[in-house]
C-alpha cells in the first residue's frame, strides 16, 4: 500500500534532465517532494516516499507549447486543407463568432487534456476568439478545469481579430482579468498579452496596445513575419520603441536575417510552429538562421484544426524541415552534406527549456533540477516502437508518439498514470465535446461529417498600416 507521504520517489529510470548541470543517468532516481523536485541522483535513499518503479522508461522534463490557440480543440482536422487565407475565412468569418462562453471553457478543457495525454505539461495558450468577458472567463476556467500549467495570453474576440483590422481590444476587460484572476505571477496559471501586431492593426493601435499591456506587467506574444502578410513588423515595432524584453515573437518565417537579428538583440523570444508554416503558407521556420545568431527557439502546435497536437510531430517536422532545407543547398552547390545542422538533443531543448524561457518559465520548468517544479514525464521504452533503448534523444525525438506517454506529473501532481488520465471523466467528456461540436456546426448551417472549404481571405494589398 502506498503512503501518505508528498514525497514521491521515481525509481531507477534513464533521466533525460535537459539541464547541463544535471546530465543524463542511464539509470537513476528522481525524488518530488510536495511541488518540488527535491533531488536526481544514481540512488536516493527515501524510505518514507511513494515509491514509482520507473524501469523501462525515460524520466524526463514535460514538454512546453509556447504557442496553441487551445479553443480550436472543438474544431479538430476542419482545416487540414486549408491555406491560411481559407483559416481566416472559415475560423473568423464562420466559426469563432458562434462559440459560447460554456464552448470556450469546454474546448480549452479538450485541449488542456489533449496536451497533459502527450506530455506537454505546460501550454501558452493564445486565447483569441474572447468575445465577451464571459468568453475570457470561461476559456481560463476551461485551463484550471484540466490542471495544466498554463499561460493564458488575452487576445481579442472574434471581430477584432479578421485582419486587417482597426477595432479596439477591450483594453479595460485586459486588466480585469489580470487583477481578477492573475493577481499573483506565482500560480499555476499565468498571464501575457496576445496582440495583433503591426501586421494585422495600424501602427498608432499596435503602439496603444503593446504599451497597456507592458504598463500592465503582461508579458506580450505577437505573430509576425506570417506569409504574404508579413510587412516589415520588427521595423515597426522598434521605430516605436515597443521591443520590449518579455516579448515572444511566433512564426517568423518571412523576417529578414536583419530583422531577426534585431529582434534577438532585443532580448525577445521566438516560438515556431512548423506545420502550420508549411501546410498554410508562412514560409520556411527560421531555424538555422536563428541557430547563426546564438538563439534557441521553441515551439509550438498552433492549431489542431489543422495541425496535430503533440510536440513528438513538431519536433520532427522542424528537423526534417531545417536538414532537408540545408541538404537542398548542399546538393545545388555540389557540396558534402556534413556536418548535420540540426541535433535530435537541440530540438529536444526547443520543446522543453526553450519553451518554458519563452513563458517567462525558465526558473520554474523546462528541465529536471533540485529545486524546480516537478513537471515530470515518464515514457515508456518497452513499447515495440521504442525497443531497444540505444540513444534517448533519438528515441524521444523520433520513435515516440503520444501513447508511449506513460506518466505525467505537474507540480508534483499525477495527472496520468500507466498510460490513464487521472481525475478526467472520459465518457462524459466525450459526450459533451460531440454535442458542443454539433452545436456550432448546427449553428454554422454546416455539416461537420463533409470537407468543407471555405473560400480564401485575401490580403488588401494597402495592408493595415494606413491610420
Amino acid at each position: 500500500m502506498p503512503n501518505s507521504s508528498t514525497r514521491t520517489l521515481i525509481r531507477g529510470g534513464t533521466i533525460v534532465s535537459g539541464s547541463d548541470q544535471v546530465g543524463e543517468l542511464r539509470q537513476g532516481d528522481l525524488l518530488m517532494d510536495g511541488a518540488c523536485i527535491a533531488d536526481i541522483a544514481p540512488r536516493i535513499d527515501a524510505p518514507d516516499a511513494d515509491q514509482i518503479d520507473a524501469s523501462g522508461m525515460i524520466v524526463m522534463p514535460g514538454f512546453v507549447d509556447s504557442h496553441r490557440h487551445v479553443w480550436q480543440s472543438l474544431l479538430r482536422a476542419v482545416g487540414t486543407d486549408w491555406t491560411l487565407g481559407q483559416y481566416y475565412t472559415g475560423m473568423r468569418l464562420v466559426m469563432g463568432r458562434l462559440f459560447t462562453p460554456d464552448d470556450m471553457r469546454l474546448a480549452n478543457c479538450l485541449g488542456a487534456v489533449e496536451c497533459l495525454n502527450a506530455g506537454i505539461t505546460t501550454v501558452l495558450d493564445w486565447s483569441h476568439n474572447n468575445n465577451s468577458p464571459d468568453h475570457a472567463d470561461a476559456a481560463i476556467a476551461g485551463l484550471r478545469d484540466a490542471g495544466i500549467r498554463a499561460v493564458w495570453a488575452y487576445g481579442n474576440g472574434n471581430d477584432e481579430w479578421i485582419p486587417p483590422n482597426d477595432k479596439p481590444t477591450h483594453l479595460a476587460d485586459v486588466r480585469r482579468v489580470r487583477y481578477e484572476h492573475f493577481s499573483s505571477d506565482d500560480q499555476l496559471l499565468t498571464m501575457a498579452f496576445a496582440a495583433r501586431g503591426p501586421e494585422f492593426t495600424p501602427p498608432d493601435m499596435t503602439e496603444r496596445e503593446f504599451r497597456y499591456a507592458h504598463d500592465l506587467g503582461l508579458p506580450i506574444t505577437v505573430h509576425v513575419g506570417v506569409g504574404r502578410w508579413s510587412s516589415a513588423p520588427i521595423a515597426q515595432l522598434q521605430e516605436r520603441g515597443l521591443l520590449y524584453p518579455d516579448t515572444n515573437y511566433v512564426h517568423c518565417c518571412m523576417l529578414t536575417d536583419a530583422e531577426l537579428r534585431v529582434l534577438v538583440d532585443s532580448g525577445g523570444s521566438t516560438s515556431l510552429t512548423p506545420d502550420t508554416a508549411l501546410n498554410e503558407g508562412f514560409g520556411d521556420p527560421p531555424t538555422l538562421r536563428l541557430l547563426a545568431l546564438g538563439h534557441e527557439p521553441s515551439l509550438g502546435v498552433d492549431v489542431v484544426s489543422s495541425a496535430p497536437g503533440d510536440m513528438f510531430a513538431a519536433m520532427r517536422l522542424l528537423l526534417s524541415t531545417a536538414r532537408g532545407n540545408e541538404a537542398r543547398r548542399a546538393l545545388q552547390e555540389d557540396r558534402d552534406f556534413d556536418p548535420i545542422p540540426l541535433t535530435s538533443r537541440q530540438v529536444f531543448g526547443f520543446a522543453t527549456l526553450a519553451g518554458a524561457r519563452a513563458c517567462r518559465l525558465g526558473a520554474k520548468t523546462g528541465t529536471l533540477e533540485a529545486g524546480k517544479q516537478a513537471d515530470v514525464v515518464l515514457l515508456d521504452t518497452r513499447a515495440v516502437n521504442m525497443i531497444p533503448l540505444n540513444y534517448s534523444y533519438g528515441n524521444i525525438v523520433e520513435s515516440a508518439h503520444p501513447g508511449n506517454v506513460d506518466s505525467v506529473f505537474v507540480a508534483g501532481k499525477a495527472v496520468k498514470r500507466s498510460g490513464k488520465l487521472i481525475g478526467i471523466n472520459l465518457p462524459d467528456l466525450y459526450r459533451r465535446v460531440d454535442e458542443a461540436r454539433d452545436g456550432l456546426f448546427g449553428r454554422a448551417s454546416l455539416s461537420y461529417d463533409r470537407h468543407w472549404m471555405p473560400e480564401a481571405l485575401k490580403k488588401p494589398e494597402a495592408g493595415p498600416r494606413e491610420n
